[in-house]
């Protein structure tokens, strides 16, 4: 009964703090979070009264099931983004953007940090900038599609950001391994390769292979039934299936292999949106199926946020250091990259602000290293949980407001969006 009301509680305040937003023109996603921040263990959590909110991170967290399925629908529907027809006229120019502006991020990053190092020895080590260098490749693919489809934003900026947002995880999986593998090694002194070079890439290929098969396999059922319910229902549980399949992990010669959800389940995405010949219609049915689930996943994701890092200097100045150059980072890769491919004037101009957004694979990789590096892991996970704080309250609306200044939300979209709020 706790966990029910605790999830009936979740979406109640994620709803009323949409309407609060609402009134002074910010995301309805960053209403979301100040409610998951409201209900968490900092504030009504600490009343400690049972289903009223989450008195512990730990209560938080039995409800990952659903954010893993929540993730696993935002990366699908990026996936449909990856038409073979839309594609064939932004995929170069995505696939060089995304490239450069993650590794601009992550070297800026790195500098930036390892400069701080020699100021702060004590506190920042070489190996925890290294690994945070990595991290600034990430963006948050659901913060950017939740604004996306709020405002009905339309046209050749949000054209190109959805893919760089799936291909930046993809880049992002590469760059953190190398790295946390560098770091590792010059926290043990054993130089790995195989963790280095080749378990990141497998993880890369292993995850598209799998999603390639699930998405093969989604369109061969679909024929299988006429009915829209029906096909939704499918739809439903060819996702949920490949999120479970995708947190399987084995060891083949000492080899550790593993797959990312959020690659696996885009993938799923892309195969069936280009193979299906009804996969738009299918997709608006299953938009309005996650709409509940998705408000869950980001008051959860609030709720989750860890405010106490706030209380420690080292940490706030760690993380304005770290936002500023990856900020810094992903704006001038994103326009430079742009330029060079002869990028509309909106998409350079653009691009990169809307590439700030950062949470979930960030926090995943922040963890891995929480895990594994002992003191300098544990800072890591502090100073992304503070990144990702600021992020997510202000990446959102800085996305919206470059949307609005390239042309691609227009007050109609904006009112056409709001009746469906009201609905």
């Amino acid at each position: 009964m706790e966990t029910l009301l605790s999830i009936s509680v979740a979406l109640m305040a994620g709803l009323l703090f949409s309407r609060v937003v609402k009134a002074i023109k910010l995301p309805a996603v960053t209403g979301y979070l100040i409610a998951g921040i409201l209900i968490g263990p900092y504030c009504l959590g600490r009343l400690g009264i049972p289903g009223l909110g989450f008195a512990t991170h730990e209560m938080v967290k039995l409800l990952d099931p659903l954010s893993q399925v929540a993730l696993g629908f935002i990366a699908f529907a990026i996936g449909n983004e990856f038409r073979v027809s839309q594609l064939k006229q932004i995929g170069r120019a995505a696939a060089v953007i995304a490239l450069f502006q993650a590794l601009a991020a992550t070297l800026l990053v790195d500098a930036a940090l390892i400069g701080l190092h020699f100021l702060i020895p004590d506190t920042l080590t070489l190996e925890t900038a290294i690994v945070l260098g990595a991290i600034a490749t990430a963006t948050a693919p659901a913060a950017t599609l939740m604004v996306v489809r709020q405002y009905k934003a339309k046209g050749k900026v949000t054209s190109i950001l959805l893919p760089i947002v799936a291909l930046d995880d993809a880049i992002g999986l590469v760059v953190f391994a190398i790295s946390f593998g560098i770091a590792k090694t010059m926290l043990s002194g054993n130089l790995n390769l195989v963790s280095v070079i080749v378990e990141p890439i497998l993880e890369v290929i292993c995850s598209l292979g799998l999603g390639l098969l699930m998405g093969v396999l989604f369109s061969l059922f679909q024929k299988w039934f006429r009915s829209n319910s029906k096909r939704l229902v499918l739809s439903v549980t060819f996702v949920i299936m490949t999120v479970a399949l995708s947190m399987l992990k084995f060891q083949v010669c000492g080899v550790h292999i593993g797959f990312s959800s959020l690659l696996v389940c885009m993938m799923l995405g892309s195969v069936f949106c280009n193979i299906c010949d009804f996969s738009p219609e299918l997709m608006e049915k299953t938009d309005k199926w996650t709409a509940p689930l998705f408000v869950l996943f980001f008051v959860l994701s609030g709720a989750e946020l860890e405010l106490s890092v706030f209380t420690q200097f080292s940490i706030v100045l760690v993380g304005v250091v770290y936002i500023i150059a990856r900020s810094i980072g992903k704006c001038w890769g994103a326009r430079v990259s742009a330029r060079f491919m002869h990028c509309d004037p909106m998409i350079v101009k653009y691009l990169g602000i809307t590439l700030l957004p950062q949470a979930g694979v960030a926090l995943g990789m922040s963890l891995t290293a929480a895990q594994t590096l002992g003191d300098a892991g544990s800072l890591i996970r502090n100073v992304s949980l503070f990144a990702v704080l600021v992020y997510e309250l202000v990446g959102p609306l800085l996305t919206k407001i470059a949307l609005t200044r390239a042309g691609e939300i227009v007050p109609k979209a904006v009112a056409v969006a709001d009746e469906e709020d009201d609905e």
